[in-house]
């Protein structure tokens, strides 16, 4: 009890803070905690101008609080600990006052004593206090104005000051504004949690630089010491600047610190003020101050966020001594960096797969101040066998060509310099496209090729037989795609297949021994390859037909069909490596070609039987 007055003088104290700082302009040039309006005086003087009904009733909740309600209000000295309180005179009473002043007896007997306790409660239960009209006394506030901002009775709506105005009931606006600003001090209220998880990281953060800057220390002076005499000179400098390097970052982070306290301090009694301002029933004096209230509390969690969380030192000591140089080199010792690189960051966000393509993008830990030289980017087989390396180099982003379609790739990256290699990133998970999406390549055709509609449509301005490939190679997978006759003069005999990437380019497709072919003319086909010629099927091509190729490549086969049917038998078994889909054509031709399509139905059903 003796304890009492000092606690709520200390929990009083971020209210008279912010009492006192009512009248201070505010960053947007409005005044904090106070009315928007212009007011003159009048005959009643500063009576005139609007009380401040909420921080009135603020204090007396203090004042009502436990240490006053608690002690006896008669004793005229030094108040005793009350023993009772009289619901009815609404007075606390030690037991010599009570007898002395409230005796059992009369009018009194009738009276109703209560413990202190039940009595604090009961006055913190009692109505609220009626809000009555500045500039009617006689009238009650009932309305609220939306562009004055302040509570108006029913003579101010009469009179004509706010006639014109917007107004809205006065609960309902009690209530949303309380709403907003309870909404605004949660989020207050994480920023608030979040600053003091962030001191004591930086706590840490210095304790952790003491401990590295004395590792540090008696590392140095271990190497020092084991040189000879000609060293000693030259270590003081040294540890000079370990030292100066030691008290920078203790400095910033000290500073730091200091910065933070004094914020959260800040912030803290904002929070407690807004907890009372929160607790308050009366809607007038709430709404006088509850806009400026909101806006503080939005703009304190505003500067919360602007990198303040954020550490502005590392605790590592980015140095090495480099003792390796000869005794004559003594002079010239100096910090060197040696030290690994930390395990870089594969980048989720920019890391993707297109087709049988993967692109991937990493970066340095953000504090990490260790130089990099390079990158080692690794991928497994797709199959969850070994990793192997398939790019070493300065960049931050590759993309590999030629995986496995419908394959699942795990990739991870590491960094290294002079020093050594740093520990691999975690390990990126990649699935490749099911289907194939691609077009024809421009780069690797024969220059009479003709390309249009985005290369997905060639033709030929030559009378003799062009090849042209698709952009994707296929080594694994089960992949399906057409090609629509768009023009077929003069009966030619079009090759239609796949090939090898060095395939002869100013010959029909399956001249040489680095082409599968389906030739085809308007009456039959044939499958050749290496110039050799099989499987004449009766049924050819006319304008408007459509061939599909079919490459199986975990059955290690190539079929054919012409406008949905199977074109002869299975054309080539034992496929194996690397092919690009190709055609061969001349200017009487002209095709078009349709990817990522799904298996048609002869192949299905087929695979079914079997």
């Amino acid at each position: 009890a003796a304890s009492g007055p000092v606690s709520l003088r200390r929990r009083a104290e971020p209210l008279a803070r912010l009492a006192r700082s009512s009248g201070r302009r505010a960053p947007h040039g409005g005044v904090a905690g106070s009315c928007h309006r212009s007011l003159g005086l009048d005959e009643r003087g500063l009576r005139g101008f609007p009380r401040n009904r909420l921080l009135e009733a603020v204090i007396d909740r203090y004042q009502q609080g436990k240490a006053a309600a608690l002690r006896c209000q008669l004793c005229e000295k030094a108040p005793k600990e009350a023993a009772v309180m009289c619901e009815q005179c609404d007075v606390f009473y030690c037991d010599p006052c009570r007898l002395r002043c409230h005796p059992p007896r009369g009018p009194l007997a009738k009276h109703r004593l209560v413990p202190p306790a039940q009595g604090r409660v009961s006055r913190r239960l009692s109505p609220r206090k009626i809000s009555t009209c500045t500039d009617h006394e006689l009238e009650n506030h009932s309305m609220y104005c939306v562009q004055c901002k302040s509570p108006v009775c029913y003579q101010c709506l009469e009179e004509g000051k706010h006639s014109s105005h917007e107004v809205k009931a006065l609960g309902a606006m009690w209530k949303l504004h309380k709403s907003q600003l309870s909404q605004a001090l949660n989020g207050l209220s994480d920023r608030a949690k979040e600053a003091k998880e962030f001191l004591v990281q930086l706590r840490n953060m210095v304790q952790q630089i003491q401990e590295n800057s004395v590792e540090f220390e008696a590392c140095l002076v271990a190497q020092c010491d084991a040189l000879i005499d000609a060293l000693n000179r030259r270590k003081a400098q040294l540890l000079s600047r370990v030292n100066k390097e030691h008290e920078h970052k203790l400095k910033v982070v000290r500073d730091q610190i200091s910065h933070c306290t004094v914020k959260l301090r800040q912030t803290t009694g904002l929070m407690e003020y807004c907890l009372e301002v929160i607790k308050e029933n009366d809607p007038s004096g709430f709404l006088q101050i509850s806009d400026a209230l909101i806006r503080r509390v939005h703009l304190t969690e505003d500067q919360w966020g602007k990198g303040t969380l954020t550490p502005r030192m590392t605790t590592d000591f980015d140095l090495n001594l480099d003792n390796a140089p000869l005794l004559q080199s003594i002079h010239q010792l100096d910090f060197v960096q040696m030290k690994v690189p930390a395990p870089p960051i594969l980048q989720l966000e920019e890391c993707c797969t297109h087709n049988n393509s993967a692109t991937l993008s990493w970066k340095q830990p953000p504090l990490s101040t260790v130089q990099v030289e390079g990158y080692i980017l690794e991928l497994d087989d797709g199959n969850g066998g070994q990793f192997r390396e398939v790019y070493v180099g300065k960049e931050t982003m590759c993309t590999v060509d030629g995986l496995h379609f419908n394959s699942t790739y795990s990739a991870r990256v590491k960094a290294f310099n002079k020093t050594g290699v740093s520990p691999y990133s975690k390990t990126l998970v990649l699935q490749t496209s099911e289907v194939a999406w691609f077009s024809f390549d421009p780069a690797s055709a024969h220059a009479d090729i003709i390309f249009s509609n985005d290369n997905l449509t060639v033709t030929c301005n030559s009378y003799d037989d062009r090849v042209v490939l698709g952009k994707t190679g296929f080594s694994k997978g089960l992949h399906y795609w057409e090609l629509s006759i768009d023009r077929y003069d003069n009966h030619p005999d079009p090759a239609f297949g796949v090939a090898r990437v060095d395939v002869l380019k100013d010959a029909m497709l399956g001249k040489d021994d680095k082409a599968w072919a389906m030739y085809v003319d308007n009456n039959r086909s044939w499958f050749m390859h290496n110039n050799s010629h099989t499987n004449r099927t009766e049924g050819g091509i006319t304008k408007g037909a459509t061939v599909g190729v079919l490459l199986d490549l975990t059955r290690r086969t190539l079929t054919f069909s012409i406008n949905e049917d199977q074109q002869g038998p299975v054309a080539f078994e034992n496929l194996e490596g690397l092919f690009f889909p190709a055609v061969s054509l001349n200017r009487n031709v002209q095709v078009t070609l349709h990817t990522g399509l799904p298996v048609p139905e002869f192949y299905t059903s087929r695979s079914a039987m079997q």
